[in-house]
């Protein structure tokens, strides 16, 4: 049974501090636990610490016939080993501070995780506690029962902290958690919905790409691959990687793996030469100096953006880490300076232990004389974080030493016992933790114990000596216990990939353009879709949607504007041409009737009743002059007007034309012996016919208006661009009985002027009638389906026809040959001619 302890593991690969607890009533020894290097100091309260000195562990041959040779740690990592030597500075500096921890001294023990998680288990084991020899005490005595270690301050990579955290039963929430969050925001504040994941084959990789994978998705975005990083050195499924990157059309990747996967990474890249991604580096290696170093990575790394820690300027700590000398007295007890001091200046301090690859150390060596990542302090991020972690700790240990007695916050209002820190206490304290430090930064936790997440935007460029700079063109904030998310980017500041100006456009399918719609591709992620023009009547904003029913689309497809309003006017060219027919009808049948009326006296005007052709003439006048009523935008009153005006006019002029009929009949008959019918039919009786006739329309047309009247309406059809004005015809009934009254005395007339078309006479004017009254009735058959089939405005303009042609058939064939005579054969215009039986006209 392995008895769990409370720890602080402050996850130095992101900015949060995590501190859980659990407790246990019953301690003992850990047996077994493996010896490991461990650099320790004395103090009053030991803190723990677990750095990846090392990047990998040399995996051994194992026999299984005999006992497994020591670990081996190899490809020693000056950034890691500031890391640690900070967490050594701010404890020194805080045992300095007597306004912090007065008579209380901090002590460490620190392991090295050599980057794997069975090496941090390890670490952790002997961190809770096991039988050696106390270097404290001289004597033997059980360690980890009594709390020696309340608090470890590590690891450098997330899956280490991970694996350890599980062990020990504390951690609930990812360490990457915030890092994900920030880049998610960065994803969403830039449009790019069409990214890439490539992830490192750990628990920080998988887990971090998981979780961005799926907020991204949420925003509304796609993946558009997803490939893990083995750990393998496979180069066949690392070129496949490039290779899907390559053909996926991701303009944006992100790589959420540790510096040393990514590494493997870009050499493929470099190999294959890919370039144009944009790539967006997760906080392991947003600042990594293994890859802004090398200049081959730089053509496709210049433009790179990711997240790191806060960063500050730590006054003091550059001369502190510079003060290492393997000669110093506290080299002896330090396991880790011999390794850094031989990796920096590549010599052996055993003089009996060098080989041709490391000569001896001379003793000459100075740290002041090397420029490396390790003395480099122009950037601390993960280094301030760990300063910031150590700090936090001595506030909330002062926090508890400031508790007084009967007032404490733990059961009967009991402090906590400083001999014997109790991890859920320090859990209690940690949260409390509330000051600005002397960076101006607000150190804070929420009630999980989480800080607030603190990152500079960093951009990747070049600077004019070919160096790689990390220029911060940006912050975000996640304040902690309130849920906001502040994400402020300084764009005029940012070099994107390939020195571009304006922000990559990453997408699967271009936005569409105004006037389509989106058309998701079946088997194909949301983002994957085609452009469909709008059809017409339709606008796009998300969908097209169809336009309100009195407007339509614009030549975009963008907006939806009034319809035009089409009827027959006088400005349209066809309405011009009718006017000008109509006119010139008018023109010519007032021209009849003034050859007429100078001629009255003539034996050919008072042969064919020219008291009957005058008013022939007038009313073919009103039927010319009527057909301009329909050119005109549809109101109430020119609708009335124009149905009654036509159904009136047109049977006051085929009642005139049945007068003259039967007047040329009664007149044959009347020259018979014995026959006095012309009595029956004199002027007075054919003014009454043409009166009745009259009347018989006026009523239908009153009573036509007064139950249901023409009234003028808007025919708005779903598929055109068009408003047609046109005047309904109110009732139908009434609408075919005017025409049909027309039709049956036109019928009338003609069957008439048939039967007396063979009259024996020199003029007979019954065969001019019956062919007008042919011409006439063949029009208006054909225009009851040309008007019940013709769309719009087209009806109106038929039935303008109709009365135009059949006006233009009577006055032609009524009149025309007898204007002829009067004017052209005035020989002929006399009454010895039109009584001669030798000669037929």
């Amino acid at each position: 049974e392995i008895p769990l302890r409370t720890i602080l593991m402050t996850a130095v690969s992101s900015s949060v501090f995590f501190i859980k607890m659990l407790e246990s009533q019953h301690c003992r020894v850990i047996p077994g636990s493996m010896s490991l290097p461990v650099l320790e100091k004395r103090g009053d309260i030991i803190l723990g610490g677990l750095f990846s000195l090392h990047d990998m562990v040399v995996e051994p041959n194992l026999s299984f016939t005999s006992t497994p040779p020591p670990t081996q740690c190899t490809r020693f990592s000056f950034r890691t080993f500031r890391w640690m030597q900070t967490m050594i500075f701010a404890v020194e500096e805080i045992n300095r501070n007597a306004e912090i921890l007065p008579d209380i001294t901090l002590g460490y023990k620190i392991y090295d995780s050599c980057s794997t998680p069975h090496q941090s288990l390890k670490a952790a084991i002997d961190l809770m506690g096991s039988e050696k020899d106390s270097q404290f005490e001289g004597k033997l005595q059980r360690e980890g029962c009594d709390g020696n270690v309340p608090a470890v301050i590590g690891d450098g990579g997330s899956t280490q902290s991970l694996v350890v955290a599980r062990f020990l039963g504390v951690f609930h929430v990812p360490l990457f958690k915030d890092d994900v969050g920030a880049l998610v925001q960065l994803v969403k504040y830039f449009g790019w919905t069409w990214v890439g994941v490539i992830a490192g084959d750990d628990a920080y990789g998988r887990g971090g790409a998981a979780i961005f994978a799926n907020e991204v998705r949420r925003l509304g975005a796609c993946i558009a691959l997803y490939e893990m990083i083995p750990k393998t050195q496979s180069q066949a499924a690392i070129s496949s990687i490039i290779s899907n990157i390559r053909s996926s059309g991701a303009r944006v990747v992100l790589v959420f793996a540790v510096e040393q996967d990514v590494a493997r990474l870009f050499d493929e890249a470099v190999r294959q030469k890919l370039t144009g991604i944009q790539w967006l580096a997760s906080e392991a290696w947003s600042t990594a100096a293994i890859l802004s170093t090398p200049k081959r990575y730089h053509h496709i790394l210049q433009g790179s953006m990711g997240f790191a820690i806060r960063r500050a300027d730590i006054p003091g700590l550059q001369d502190f880490l510079l003060r290492l000398h393997p000669s110093s007295a506290e080299a002896d007890d330090d396991p880790f300076l011999i390794p850094f001091w031989e990796e920096v200046f590549q010599c052996s301090l055993d003089p009996h232990g060098h080989s041709e690859a490391k000569r001896p150390c001379s003793g000459t060596e100075e740290l002041r004389s090397v420029k490396n990542i390790y003395s480099d302090v122009s950037q601390l991020r993960i280094s301030y974080n760990v300063y910031k972690a150590v700090y936090a700790l001595a506030y909330a240990i002062k926090a508890m030493r400031s508790c007084e007695k009967g007032s404490g916050p733990f059961s009967q209002q009991a402090c906590p016992d400083l001999d014997n820190i109790h991890p859920w206490q320090l859990h209690h304290y940690i949260k409390q933790v509330n000051y600005t430090n002397r960076f101006g930064d607000e150190i804070k936790f929420d009630e999980n114990g989480d800080p607030a997440a603190m990152y500079d935007l960093i951009n990747w460029q070049l600077t004019p000596g070919g160096d790689m700079d990390f220029v911060t063109v940006g912050k975000f904030d996640d304040i902690a216990g309130t849920g906001r998310k502040n994400l402020h980017i300084e764009e005029e500041k940012i070099v994107w990939n390939g020195n571009n100006t304006q922000v990559p456009l990453s997408v699967c399918s271009s936005i569409c353009p105004p006037g389509t719609r989106k058309a998701i591709r079946p088997n194909y992620p949301i983002c994957c879709h085609d452009c469909v023009v709008c059809t017409a009547g339709e606008i796009n904003a998300i969908e097209c949607a169809r336009c309100l029913p009195e407007f339509w689309s614009n030549a975009d497809r963008t907006a939806c504007v009034p319809k035009q309003v089409e009827f027959l006017s006088f400005g349209d060219t066809i309405g011009i041409a009718l006017l000008v027919v109509s006119l010139i009808g008018s023109f010519l049948t007032c021209a009849v009737a003034l050859v007429f009326f100078y001629h009255r006296t003539s034996p050919i005007v008072r042969a064919n009743n020219s008291d009957l052709s005058f008013l022939l003439l007038f009313s073919l006048t009103l039927c010319f002059l009527c057909s301009l009523t329909f050119i005109s935008p549809p109101s109430q009153w020119s609708c009335m007007l124009r149905h009654t005006a036509f159904g009136i006019t047109f049977v006051l002029c085929i009642s005139c034309i049945l007068g003259k009929t039967i007047v040329v009949l009664m007149a044959f008959r009347a020259t018979l012996p014995g026959s006095d019918v012309m009595k029956w039919f004199g002027p007075g009786k054919q003014k009454a016919i043409i009166t009745f006739s009259t009347l018989v329309q006026v009523v239908i047309c009153t009573v036509w208006l007064v139950v249901a009247p023409p009234t003028p309406r808007q025919y708005m059809p779903r598929e055109s661009a068009i408003i047609i004005l046109l005047c309904d015809e109110g009732s139908t009934i009434a609408f075919s009985l005017v025409l049909g009254y027309i039709g049956i005395l036109a019928c009338m007339c003609f069957l008439l002027a048939f039967l007396a078309r063979k009259l024996p006479d020199n003029f007979n004017e019954a065969r001019l009638i019956a062919f007008s009254m042919l011409i006439f009735c063949a029009v208006w058959v054909a225009f009851v389906p040309a008007y019940i089939s013709s769309p719009g405005k087209y009806s109106t303009l038929t039935e303008i026809f109709a009365i135009l042609a059949s006006s233009y058939g009577l006055l032609g064939c009524i009149f025309a040959p007898k204007c002829y005579i009067i004017l052209m054969k005035s020989e002929k215009n006399t009454r010895k001619h039109l009584m001669s039986k030798s000669e037929r006209f």
